[in-house]
Parts: C-alpha cells; sequence; structure tokens
C-alpha cells in the first residue's frame, strides 16, 4: 500500500509514500518506549531548550511549509504562513508554562506530607486530520513533549508530506531518537496500533464517526482518550450587534481554511429584525472573497481538501435546497479536474435539513431566522454537536452571560470568532467529544495524576 498526494487544486498526483507494514510499526513503538523510559527522566529546563528550538525551525522554514500545505491539501498560502507561526507559538508556551502547570500541589490532610503529583505515562497514539496538517499535531506534541510522554502520529492518509515534514522537525531540533515518530499507514491499521502494549493513550481530532469508533477500541482497552469531533457553531446576530462587523467575522470564520474547520462558523442564527439587512452585508462579503490558486496571494478560498469531500458537500447542499433553503450565493461545482467549491450563502434553513442538522465542512453558510434572543440561544443549542459558538452584541455584558451560562459548547465567544489558543483549552461535549486540549488543562490530560503521602 502507498500513500499519494495530489494537489487538489489541479488534481496532479504529487507523490507516493510507501506506506509501513505492521511490523515496522510495532517496531517504531517499541523504540518509542525505550527512547521514553528515558526522556521521562529529564527536566522540564532540558526539555524547553528543545522545545524553544523546534519553534525556531518552524519559523525558519514556515514558508516552505506553508508551500506544502497549500499543494498536498489547498490551503491559501499565507494561512499556511500563519499556521506555522502558531505551532511556534505553541511550543514556546509550552517550554515557558509547562513546569508551572505541573507542579506538584500540596494538599493539607493528615499525613506528614501530602501532595497531587503529575507523572508522564508513556507513549501516546496521535490520530490528526488533514484541514490543519501541522497545528492539529503541534497542539498536541508540544504538551506531550513537555510533559515528558513521547508520541507516535498516524496523519490523514491525504497529507503524508506533512506528516514526514513534522518528524524531521522533531529531529532537526534535537530531540532524542523516536520520541516522536511518524507512522505511514492507513486507518485500517489503528486499532492494531491501539493495541500495542506500549500505546498508553490516545488522542483524535476527526469526525464523529471515527471517534466513535475510537472511543469504542479505547473503551475496550481501558485506554485514555481525547477527541475533538466535529461541529456545527453557532453564531447568534442580536438586534443591537454592529451588523458590519457581525457580517465580516462570520465570513471570515467561515472561510478560513476554505471553510474546513471543526470551529468554523456554520449557523448564523440571526434575530428577525435584522436579518434581511445582515444576509445583505452577509452576501456581499461572501461575493468579495476570490476562489483560485492557493499559492495566488489574493486568493481568499483555495479548493476543497479532496473532490470526494467536495462532491458530498454539495450533495448536503443539494438535498437542503431540496427541502426548501433558498440559495443566494454560490452551490454549483465549477467545471474542471479540481476540488474547488465556491462559497455558498443558503437562507430559509430549517431542521430537518442537512444545512441545519449536520456538519457543512466547506465554504457554505446557513442563515436562520430567530424570533428573538431566547428563540435564537435555543436553535443555537438545537444540535448535536457542541464544540465552539459566538454570540454580537453591543452590550457586551449581556454577551458574556449568554456565553457564559447560556450556549451549550466548549468555547464560548463574544464579538469574536471561536479559535483556538495556547494559553486556553479547547474542546467539545455532546457530539463534538471530550477531554481538552491546550492551556493547563490539555498538558494534564496525558499524565498520571498521582497521589504521594507520607506520615
Amino acid at each position: 500500500m502507498k500513500l499519494t498526494s495530489v494537489n487538489p487544486a489541479t488534481g496532479q498526483k504529487l507523490h507516493e509514500y510507501p506506506s509501513h507494514p505492521i511490523a515496522e510499526v510495532n517496531s517504531k513503538i517499541d523504540q518509542s518506549h525505550q527512547a521514553w523510559l528515558e526522556w521521562k527522566n529529564t527536566s522540564f529546563e532540558e526539555r524547553a531548550v528543545l522545545l524553544n528550538k523546534m519553534a525556531d525551525l518552524l519559523l525558519s522554514r514556515k514558508e516552505e511549509f506553508g508551500l506544502l500545505m497549500a499543494t498536498e491539501m489547498g490551503k491559501p498560502f499565507r494561512e499556511g504562513v500563519a499556521e506555522i507561526e502558531k505551532c511556534a507559538t505553541c511550543c514556546t508556551y509550552y517550554a515557558r508554562h509547562a513546569k508551572e502547570h505541573l507542579r506538584d500541589q500540596l494538599i493539607q490532610t493528615e499525613a506528614s506530607k501530602s501532595y497531587v503529583s503529575f507523572q508522564p505515562i508513556g507513549v501516546v497514539l496521535a490520530i490528526m486530520p488533514w484541514n490543519f496538517p501541522f497545528w492539529q499535531v503541534f497542539r498536541f506534541l508540544a504538551p506531550a513533549l513537555a510533559a515528558g510522554n513521547c508520541g507516535v502520529l498516524k496523519h490523514a492518509s491525504n497529507v503524508p508530506g506533512c506528516a514526514v515534514a513534522i518528524e524531521e522537525v522533531v529531529k532537526q531540533s534535537g530531540f532524542p531518537d523516536h520520541v516522536f515518530q511518524t507512522l505511514l499507514v492507513g486507518s485500517a491499521m489503528v486499532e492494531k496500533i491501539m493495541e500495542h502494549p506500549f500505546i498508553q493513550a490516545v488522542t483524535l481530532t476527526g469526525s464523529t464517526a471515527a471517534g466513535k469508533q475510537v472511543a469504542r477500541k479505547a473503551g475496550s482497552l481501558v485506554k485514555k482518550s481525547v477527541l475533538e469531533l466535529g461541529g456545527s457553531d453557532a453564531y447568534i446576530v442580536l438586534e443591537d450587534a454592529d451588523l458590519e462587523r457581525a457580517a465580516e467575522t462570520c465570513v471570515s470564520s467561515r472561510l478560513i481554511n476554505n471553510g474546513q474547520s471543526c470551529i468554523a462558523a456554520k449557523r448564523f442564527i440571526v434575530v428577525e429584525p435584522v436579518i434581511e439587512k445582515f444576509t445583505n452585508l452577509f452576501v456581499d462579503k461572501m461575493k468579495a472573497k476570490k476562489m483560485g490558486d492557493p499559492l495566488d496571494p489574493a486568493t481568499d478560498i483555495g479548493p476543497q481538501a479532496r473532490a470526494d469531500l467536495r462532491d458530498e458537500l454539495h450533495s448536503q447542499v443539494q438535498d437542503s435546497i431540496a427541502k426548501g433553503a433558498k440559495c443566494k450565493l454560490g452551490g454549483e461545482i465549477p467545471p474542471g479536474n479540481h476540488a474547488f467549491y465556491p462559497p455558498t450563502v443558503l437562507t430559509n434553513v430549517t431542521p430537518g435539513m442537512p444545512a441545519y442538522d449536520e456538519e457543512l465542512f466547506g465554504p457554505v453558510a446557513a442563515i436562520i431566522s430567530a424570533k428573538d434572543e431566547n428563540d435564537a440561544i435555543r436553535i443555537a443549542n438545537d444540535s448535536m454537536f457542541g464544540l465552539g459558538a459566538a454570540v454580537f452584541t453591543s452590550d457586551p455584558g449581556k454577551g458574556e452571560e449568554i456565553a457564559a451560562t447560556r450556549l451549550q459548547a466548549g468555547s464560548c465567544f463574544v464579538n469574536e470568532r471561536v479559535q483556538s489558543d495556547s494559553r486556553l483549552p479547547f474542546g467539545g461535549i455532546r457530539q463534538s467529544g471530550y477531554g481538552r486540549e491546550l492551556g493547563d488543562f490539555g498538558i494534564r490530560e496525558f499524565v498520571n495524576i498521582k497521589t504521594v503521602f507520607i506520615r
């Protein structure tokens, strides 16, 4: 079996990578375990030096890696460069804060001394998607290495070049051999990898269906799992919102990474008094975005990562229209051997349509009418997902109250698009998964939270 890179903007085959047979996979995991036996004893200061070197190396090669992402999965070049910069920031964050996040916590008991210690657990399997092929890996990798764990990566099969490049970056940064390794395998190999006795835990970012499979297997093996799954983020626009700013932010969120982001805005819930004005602003701003070659600096939106994913998205759009949605913009596949899909706006979206009930993983916006604030919040929470949400209002106090107590999602923002940040925990509820990445909560997901009691 081979893993093949295909340029989604042209349909051209880029490169083939021979996959690793199971014997080689097992050998690599064994090597990672042996590396961990030494790595876990290194100091936070030693790990920090290497994490900072890795950040510097990423920044020195950001244009190279931006080009790699553009050609392998269609991300606009400037977004790819920004992604690498974000990875570097994550490395420096954990270089600076890992020791603080994992410091022993003294607990007063009848003991002469009792405390909680945070200890590394071993080799963690990361199953990562193609949409942010560097960031998704580094937001796992930086805290895992900082905590004293080792990692093996099963990356998405359409971005093997990115997977190989990440392993190269870790090696060139001076980390010990086998502390992190890429496994070039297909999805069929995942369960066998999870069964390896030296795999202590698994983290997955991907679809809800994939998450269920991994959770089922991890449960049967009694191995810790963290899942960051799909989302259908709701952005509420209230009557007192700055509609110009709201529309600009909403369009920006919907089109990030060509619309292929778990935390991209997908459902725009607008109260009736302003829905017409907001819709007109939104459509105009979507229409102004340029679709084209991801290597062109003027391009706002490149192709979808694969033609089959583009076709699935189009099917959801057509099904929604057949059930009564109105297409205000886009909705047609342009001719040619590529995976492009235009910015698309659907209105009159109601329950029972894919645009309302499902995740639309591409540049398709669903505008939903709400009677008032309470109705908008009800609609926002009427979803099997719960990754992110946002509310737009001129009253920050009201916005905070809605975000903090009334919206049901893992990350809730006011007058800003939802985004991940190394300093803040990130993850979802419901069918969007469980566990957290990033911040202090993220680095503690894969450690032994150990009680030490001394009489």
